[in-house]
């Protein structure tokens, strides 16, 4: 829009506002408002204005001289006349960004840019301002190791003995300009936390068998103030014993709030980053467990080491809450990491929730993995940066658009993230003012990356008042002397009434009456309210305020979001809600606000589905979620679990090296020698590795909403084939075959021929048969006759007569 000061351009398409705030109806908000004065107008709407010019609007009721500065202009309105502020934005102090956090401009840092700048806002008149902020490179670094001491760390202890010596030497790698020191805790020396019997107060360990010895219980010990020195952290370290106290939660909090208020003592230097190391074994104590004690004070906030750099009020005061803490750590511009077991993980994950600025890593059961771990946490300190905001004056409305590595604008973002040390990033920040403050009232706020000193300080003035009432004239003759002139009106004294005050109440005539009336056959006042001199004196309302040129409107009969008018999120004009910055619909009840729409992967509503009011209403048939995130039916949900197996349990894959790998994926990883399928609801994903192997794992969800992976400890890789087994394989078996195809042609024949044998031989029997059965044939017989001397006989033969 025009007259707009702003850092950053934006694309907008041009709509005229008279468009945009005339309703179906045809209604002008402006002509339809209640104002009866120029400051009463431009509350109404920010495209509003005022005509102060003295002969406008003759024989037209006192409305109309609020309209869009375009209407006032072709009704006659001469433009010196026209009041219509508009919001603006000053640059005070812009120093440029830093490249580098060492040497000679240590001192002069610059992180964040602008770092003053100045407002003047009209209410309801929203106007835009840029920031940017870098992380810059070799910033000094203050590192403050919080270590629970209780008994259940003494492997602990000794592992960290020579921690000085090496966590210098890394962080050598990062900055040349580290400081480190050292501090204890275990909890309140009394009953219950601790054994408060005489025998304990000197050895709490008296009587217990594997650890005999042991130091006197305390509650915080400041050991060693921030130093470059880190022979001495080993010294200090070696002098260490641990104690033990009588409960399973610590009084880590204690510690931790001491930590960070006692910057004198600790030694905090306000050019650096103030890394808080936390680590321990279990849970802490929270506020109003001191209450078991007898503790009911509250924790004040304040620093209480004595003499001998102990926390004084120990027993005195209750364990401090997770929002003072939060507020105390960020308000000292400190970086708190939890180093906790594997089994508190998910306790401490949700306590970053509600610390700002917070991380959590898991520390091995004798801390062998410290060092990789703090330089882990670094570098995921430093790949991100969010914005802040200080001393937020409720009648402002702040909304926040991040613009990060990729460029793409992120609306209702504060924060970017995957980020390289020198990377720049920028955010346009969006003001309107909801109100007027008292005159006079001057406002400012904070802006402030979390964990930076950097800050942008924002003054604010409001837009409330016309430049025509300064010269307002008492008793003018313009009002008959009997009134105030003020930007074109008068203000007439109590009982009378008129453009010119020149009527006295009760006064009324027809010639009065029909201006009174919005349209022929309409009611006088729209029913609700009398006409008095030309003009409708709207009725009160125990519902609020009726009003309008002819009492046509109020600001009660909006629509409501569960009993409550414009969901208290807007406000109602003459029958319709007014959205505040940040919320739309008929009633308001719908938040453009879609950070809580983001996924852990920063695409919005996990390119599922599409943010509603707030809330990812997913459109993938299969997919849920508060972000669309849990997808097993998904097509791509192999490939994104892929990416997880990958970075977690071979430490190779896209997510390896932007240590990203952690924060997106979260989900539980059981690793098995045999996979197996059995469970419907799980799908199979396999894929191959890049030496030719296929690994194997399957996805599912669990009925807590918990994402499972199950895969394969190792991919299944198969040997590679032998040519010269092959070249055999396939000769054996062409041979093979050949001998199988002459055995069966072999095996067919003799069938075939001892069938054709066996049939010969039945047609031979039949034969035989029929020769000795058949009636017809009768067989030979052969008679022989012999002549001899002495006799003749006969003699027969088979088969002839001779």
């Amino acid at each position: 829009p025009e007259n707009r000061n702003t850092l950053f351009s934006l694309s907008t398409v041009t709509v005229p506002v008279c468009d945009l705030l005339r309703p179906l109806s045809g209604l002008n908000m402006c002509m339809s408002g209640s104002a009866t004065s120029c400051e009463e107008c431009l509350l109404i709407h920010p495209s509003c204005a005022w005509c102060a010019q003295e002969d406008f609007g003759r024989g037209r009721t006192l409305t109309s001289r609020c309209d869009f500065s375009q209407n006032l202009q072709k009704r006659g309105c001469d433009s010196r006349f026209i009041e219509d502020p508009h919001s603006s934005i000053s640059v005070l102090t812009n120093m440029p960004l830093s490249s580098k956090g060492s040497g000679s401009t240590q001192y002069d840092v610059i992180q964040i840019s602008p770092q003053n700048i100045s407002l003047s806002l009209r209410p309801g008149d929203q106007t835009w301002f840029g920031v940017q902020v870098r992380q810059v490179e070799d910033y000094p670094v203050d590192l403050y190791y919080l270590m629970d001491l209780s008994l259940s760390m003494k492997d602990d202890l000794d592992t960290i003995r020579n921690l000085g010596t090496k966590l210098a030497l890394e962080m050598g790698k990062l900055t040349s300009n580290f400081r480190l020191g050292f501090g204890s805790f275990v909890d309140k020396n009394m009953s219950p936390f601790s054994y408060t019997a005489p025998k304990y107060q000197e050895n709490p360990c008296s009587g217990y068998k594997l650890f005999p010895n042991c130091v006197p219980t305390f509650g915080f010990r400041h050991i060693l103030s921030l130093t470059d020195k880190v022979d001495r952290f080993n010294e200090e370290v070696q002098k260490q014993m641990v104690s033990r106290n009588r409960d399973a939660p610590e009084g880590g909090f204690d510690a931790i709030l001491q930590a960070a208020v006692c910057k004198e003592e600790i030694g905090w230097r306000k050019e650096a980053y103030h890394l808080l190391v936390f680590a321990t074994d279990d849970v802490p104590h929270l506020a109003l467990d001191g209450r078991l004690g007898g503790l009911v004070q509250p924790h004040d906030g304040r620093c209480h080491l004595n003499d001998q750099n102990e926390y004084s009020a120990s027993t005195k005061m209750d364990y401090p809450s997770l929002a003072l803490l939060g507020e105390k750590l960020a308000e000292n511009n400190i970086f708190l990491i939890f180093a906790v077991t594997k089994r508190l993980y998910v306790i401490y994950k949700n306590f970053t929730a509600l610390i700002p600025g917070t991380t959590v890593e898991i520390l091995d059961q004798d801390s062998k993995n410290v060092i990789q771990l703090i330089i882990t946490a670094y570098n995921n300190i430093r790949s991100k940066v969010e914005l802040s905001v200080w001393d937020h004056p409720e009648d402002i409305s702040l909304s926040f658009t991040a613009t990060c590595q990729d460029g793409k604008p992120l609306p209702g973002l504060r924060k970017c993230a995957d980020l390289k040390i020198g990377d720049t990033v920028s955010f346009n920040v969006s003001v309107e003012a909801r109100g007027c403050p008292p005159r006079g009232t001057d406002q400012r706020f904070t802006i402030k990356p979390v964990g930076f000193k950097d800050r942008l300080e924002v003054l604010v003035d409001y837009q409330c008042d016309c430049g025509c009432s300064r010269t307002a004239q008492t008793n003018s003759s313009i009002c008959s002397s009997i009134g105030t002139y003020n930007c074109g009106t008068c203000h007439c004294e109590p009982g009378y009434l008129g453009a010119r005050c020149e009527c006295q109440e009760g006064e009324a005539s027809s010639m009065y009456l029909s201006a009174c009336r919005e349209a022929e056959g309409k009611q006088i006042c729209s029913g609700r309210g009398e006409c008095s001199c030309n003009q409708c004196l709207c009725y009160e309302s125990e519902f609020g305020k009726i009003y309008g040129s002819f009492c046509e409107c109020d600001d009660f009969s909006c629509a409501r979001h569960k009993g409550i008018l414009c969901s208290g999120h807007g406000e109602c004009h003459c029958g319709e809600c007014k959205c505040h910055a940040g919320y739309i619909g008929d009633n308001c009840n719908c938040s453009t606000e879609t950070s809580s729409c983001i996924s852990d992967d920063g695409k919005m509503c996990s390119g599922r589905g599409n943010c509603v009011c707030g809330r990812c209403q997913c459109t993938e048939p299969g997919a849920f979620g508060d972000t669309c995130e849990k997808c097993p039916t998904c097509p791509d949900a192999c490939g994104t679990k892929r990416e997880c197996i990958e970075c977690r349990l071979f430490n190779s894959g896209r997510l390896a090296d932007n240590q990203t790998c952690q924060r997106l994926c979260k989900d539980e990883i059981i690793t098995v020698e045999t996979l197996r399928t059995e469970d419907p609801s799980a799908v199979l994903c396999l894929y191959k590795t890049d030496h030719d192997c296929v690994m194997k794992f399957t996805y599912s969800e669990h009925a807590s909403g918990q994402s499972i992976l199950t895969a394969l400890k190792e991919p299944e890789c198969g040997g590679g084939p032998d040519a010269l087994m092959v070249l055999l394989a396939v000769v054996g078996s062409i041979l093979l075959v050949g001998v199988v195809l002459l055995a069966v042609w072999k095996l067919v024949i003799t069938i075939h021929d001892r069938r054709e044998f066996s049939r010969f031989q039945n047609a031979r029997s039949r034969a035989r048969y029929e020769m000795a059965s058949n009636p017809l044939y009768k067989q030979p017989v052969t008679t022989h006759l012999v002549e001899t001397d002495f006799s003749m006989y006969e003699k027969s033969y088979n088969g002839g007569v001779h």
